[in-house]
């Protein structure tokens, strides 16, 4: 097939027009999986959190996009099934973006978390079928994704489960939480840059990609390395002035956790801090205080002000599970949250830089299906991703975010378990290690797959009865529906298409003609 056929140039006006539409549905589900964390612990306000995503969901998805858009465009089937008749897999793409579209503003409409990646998958497997049956079908791929579906929620799970339980018995436990928090401080933001960092360098067009995976191992290993010397020489003793000055501000109170007792002042209700028991409940460790401790008085009458803003900001999101015994002791105590924002924030920061390079594809990858095969002919689609198309699904999520993000980061960060920034900070970074791995090896995991997995497992760690069990079931069925659904869709789609502009002529460029034969796909035989 020729390049610029000018009779088909609607196609692309209409796949460019709904892969925006699709990236603002994705925007609008799925930005709950790298900020929703951060919104729900009170670490940042909604209006931050659609700042820092804008800024790091765009870094992603032009830097790291391309390769995992390469799987679901591509990867998915034989793409030269369609070389005696590339109209085909054009109209397929435009059914592959509607159909996918449509799932997601529905889930959206309905507060679900679903998964963007599997409503694409779905979606172009869906016009395949249809067009050729199983025929050309990479199966291989399509298990590995399948599979990848459980594997990535447990295994984001229980990586999340391991590094809060390191992070727990080093700091939490101990009788003065501060001093052991603060020298791991070090540690836990060198692991955090180290992983993310090794997976940027693999996957970055034009960078480090061609270096041996010992120098990139040792390239991400220095840059941790001195961020961790940084954090230890000059952001410790910050932070330990702060926290020291805050608790003497409040008459000189010991670090909580202690067997002290003080009044608190300057609140309306001065109420005593007496000691925290530390208890094994059902053998998972959980925080909890005497009767005459009011925790959330004394959160609120010693945290900083963008915290007391943060808590303004998110009434929307709060909601009558914090009545709940169990959700009430699992609030971190206020050094041990203190400690543990600016940890959760930039593991937040993380999560959407991956998060954009993961899901970027789900919106764009039809569409470049589409402009490759409309600009250069070529069905199999070796030419590469353009960094505009990825820009311009950025762009489209980004948007999305704005206007409808709070729906499901209300599902996410706050229904369906309690989320202090101790535990949110480890849901991150189980979670980005898991997507980010996956985005290297271009398999095209289930973000929100790995981010409500290590939500429930890191909730039900700490407290088996403080996760909501029944919404988390709702959100599995939805996930459970969502490849059928779009596979129904985009195959509906399809067979209206196909219907609809079966045997049209199109005039090349070189004066000949090509025939769209819709009677060639076993829709019709």
């Amino acid at each position: 097939m020729d390049a610029y056929y000018d009779d088909v140039v609607w196609m692309i006006v209409v796949g460019f027009i709904t892969s925006f539409f699709l990236a603002f549905a994705i925007g609008a589900n799925d930005v709950a999986n790298s900020f929703g964390t951060s919104v729900g612990s009170r670490a940042l306000t909604l209006g931050q959190a659609c700042i820092l995503a804008s800024i790091f969901e765009t870094l992603g998805a032009i830097l790291i996009g391309a390769k995992v858009s390469d799987t679901i465009r591509k990867g998915l089937f034989d793409p030269t099934l369609y070389e005696d008749d590339p109209l085909l897999l054009m109209v397929g793409q435009i059914s592959a973006l509607l159909a996918a579209t449509i799932w997601i503003f529905v889930a959206t409409a309905l507060k679900l978390p679903v998964s963007g990646t599997h409503s694409s998958v779905g979606a172009v497997l869906g016009y395949h079928l249809v067009a050729f049956g199983g025929k050309g079908v990479d199966w291989i791929e399509i298990i590995k994704i399948i599979l990848s579906w459980f594997v990535s929620p447990v295994l984001a799970g229980a990586v999340s489960i391991f590094v809060f339980w390191i992070f727990r018995e080093t700091v939490i436990k101990k009788d003065e939480p501060l001093e052991p928090g603060l020298i791991s401080m070090p540690f836990w933001y060198a692991v955090v840059v180290f992983i993310n960092f090794f997976s940027i360098f693999i996957d970055t067009e034009g960078g480090m990609e061609d270096l041996p995976i010992w120098a990139i191992c040792l390239i991400s290993f220095g840059i941790g390395f001195v961020i961790g010397l940084v954090v230890w020489f000059v952001f410790v003793p910050i932070l330990r002035r702060r926290i020291l000055a805050m608790m003497a501000e409040n008459d000189g109170i010991k670090v909580p956790g202690t067997v002290e007792t003080k009044e608190l002042s300057g609140l309306d209700n001065p109420v005593m801090l007496s000691s925290y028991t530390k208890t094994d409940a059902d053998k998972n460790y959980t925080e909890t205080a005497t009767e005459s401790v009011q925790i959330e008085s004394v959160s609120k009458s010693i945290e900083t002000d963008q915290n007391v803003e943060a808590h303004q900001n998110t009434d929307e999101v709060t909601t009558e599970h914090e009545k709940h015994e169990g959700w009430e002791t699992m609030k971190d105590i206020p050094c041990i949250h203190r400690l543990c924002l600016p940890l959760q924030i930039l593991s937040s920061i993380f999560s959407s830089f991956a998060h954009g390079g993961n899901d970027v594809s789900n919106s764009i990858g039809p569409f470049v299906a589409l402009f490759v095969i409309y600009t250069t002919g070529d069905v199999e689609q070796e030419a590469p991703v353009p960094v505009w198309i990825l820009f311009y699904g950025a762009v489209g999520m980004t948007i999305g975010l704005w206007a409808l993000g709070r729906r499901v980061i209300k599902t996410v960060g706050d229904d369906l378990t309690p989320l202090s920034p101790s535990s949110g900070f480890t849901i991150e970074l189980g979670s980005a290690t898991t997507v980010l791995t996956a985005s290297n090896l271009g398999l095209p995991v289930s973000t929100t797959h790995c981010k409500v997995g290590a939500i429930v497992a890191v909730g039900w760690f700490r407290n088996r009865t403080a996760v909501d069990w029944k919404l988390f079931k709702t959100i599995f069925l939805a996930w459970i529906v969502t490849l059928p659904a779009t596979i129904g869709l985009s195959a509906g789609i399809m067979a209206c298409l196909q219907l609809t502009i079966r045997d049209y002529v199109y005039p090349t460029p070189t004066g000949g003609e090509i025939v769209f034969n819709a009677t060639r796909s076993m829709m019709w035989e």
